[in-house]
């Protein structure tokens, strides 16, 4: 059984470097997977299973990361990106950056241009957090040890943002959270940006009710993707709004907390300050 684990591991990896090296040609599925000497159905099969996503979509992403590398570049035009990634015009540039980015190219190349975002620098129960909005709503929300560099971060989302530091409603709303009814949550609105996965996973977080624990096998199924945990993970580990979009609330199968992007002892502190709440309440 190992050895067939090798196998098929060494062949998903030559089809991912495959993948890599021939994306701006744009391979079909059945050229992918006669590379590395399969049917298409079952390397169709047998990618999704070890990568959490299709070969498709996996060569989507390397698509978009490529003609966003040549969008930073001021002189370059959405023509520019879109030939050289392979793809056949703008118009498929533009369907690629809506069904994985969440944004049109331009407005990805614009870095948020006329976008106006309030900040605040606020103490929270867990720490410091560093809290954004627009006038869509939270579009960012994170613990920090240093003002700058959280601030820098925030500005390296949006960098052609007009920022200004305030505290406004949208955010006063959001941070009742740490003082009144988790469920009054669906009253806070969340301005995300994200791919259809990443954001299907995000609202299913919010689904976990308050001092109970999910897995990442778990939101996997309940996306109806159940093979997809570590994709759901890489997922869990972009949420851009800490403890609104509870992530904290996700651990392994095992039983371990496993990892979290603002630190495993705030993790901790977090599950158990929540336990203690409904404890409490009961």
């Amino acid at each position: 059984m190992k050895e067939q684990e090798t196998i098929n591991y060494n062949r998903i990896a030559e089809a991912i470097n495959y993948i890599k090296q021939n994306f701006k040609t744009q391979p079909t599925l059945d050229a992918i997977a006669e590379k590395v000497h399969l049917s298409t159905f079952h390397f169709q099969r047998l990618f999704s299973d070890w990568a959490g996503v299709s070969p498709k979509n996996f060569l989507q992403y390397i698509t978009v990361e490529h003609a966003k590398q040549i969008l930073k570049n001021k002189q370059a035009t959405l023509f520019d990106a879109a030939f050289d990634t392979g793809l056949s015009g703008t118009s498929r540039l533009h369907d690629l950056f809506i069904n994985i980015e969440g944004m049109t190219p331009a407005e990805f190349k614009n870095g948020g241009k006329n976008l106006f975002i309030n900040y605040s620098f606020v103490e929270s129960l867990f720490g410091n957090i560093i809290i954004a909005a627009t006038s869509k709503g939270i579009c960012h929300l994170a613990f920090f040890e240093a003002e700058q560099q959280a601030f820098e971060i925030l500005q390296s989302h949006f960098s052609n943002a007009v920022f200004k530091q305030k505290l406004d409603l949208i955010q006063q709303n959001a941070l009742f959270i740490f003082t009144q009814d988790w469920q009054k949550l669906d009253q806070i609105k969340l301005h995300l940006k994200g791919t259809d996965f990443q954001l299907k996973v995000w609202q299913t977080l919010l689904k976990i009710p308050l001092g109970q624990l999910s897995t990442y096998r778990t939101i996997a199924a309940q996306i109806e993707n159940p093979k997809a945990s570590r994709a759901v993970g890489t997922a869990i580990g972009s949420n851009p709004v800490a403890f609104l979009i509870p992530c904290h609330r996700v651990i392994q199968s095992t039983g371990v907390f496993g990892g979290y992007m603002w630190g495993g002892t705030r993790k901790t502190a977090i599950i158990g300050w929540e336990a203690a709440k409904i404890f409490i309440n009961k």
